[in-house]
């Protein structure tokens, strides 16, 4: 286990920041070494700790069909749309990778961010959009609220998703 120098808490093997409190815990003079080679620790979970503020998949109910979907880059002039399909998955293309996300955020230095391969699916539903953290990771969060993994949340226009570091803004409009 990694143990965060910010909070102090425990993090597995290859996290690059701190899910509790964003600290980056890899350094570039950090060696690293093939996690084959390193014991396994069983996880231990404090009920409290470990049970973030779940909001259901209930969000807004609002007709999907004439709605364009956005996902804005913050800090960048970038904009990415999202049409034709009712799920798309976010991350990025490593070498070898044998399944690639729809949307390949490398541009974005999202390595460094901590966007892992796979990271979080978006589901377009006739009422609702959901978003979905792949068990990434460096985590994801809505509103910095942390996600927990491979449950659905809904979202709204205007909501701010963080993949590791990398903030996108969520922004849909109609026809």
């Amino acid at each position: 286990m990694i143990q965060c120098p910010n909070c102090k808490h425990q993090e597995l093997p290859g996290a690059l920041f701190c899910s509790e409190c964003g600290t980056q815990l890899v350094t570039a003079d950090t060696l690293t070494s093939p996690l084959a080679n390193q014991p396994v620790e069983p996880l231990e979970f404090d009920e409290q700790e470990s049970s973030p503020a779940v909001f259901p998949a209930q969000g807004p109910v609002v007709p999907v069909k004439n709605v364009v979907i956005s996902l804005h880059i913050v800090n960048t002039d970038r904009t990415m749309h999202l049409t034709g399909r009712s799920e798309y998955s976010l991350g990025r293309i490593a070498r070898g990778q044998p399944i690639l996300p729809d949307f390949d955020l490398s541009e974005f230095d999202a390595y460094n961010q901590g966007v892992s391969r796979l990271h979080a699916a978006i589901k377009v539903q006739p009422l609702r959009i959901l978003i979905m953290d792949l068990g990434s990771a460096n985590g994801t969060r809505v509103n910095g609220q942390k996600l927990v993994p491979n449950v659905e949340y809904p979202l709204k226009n205007g909501d701010l998703i963080a993949l590791g570091k990398l903030k996108i803004e969520f922004q849909t409009s109609t026809d």
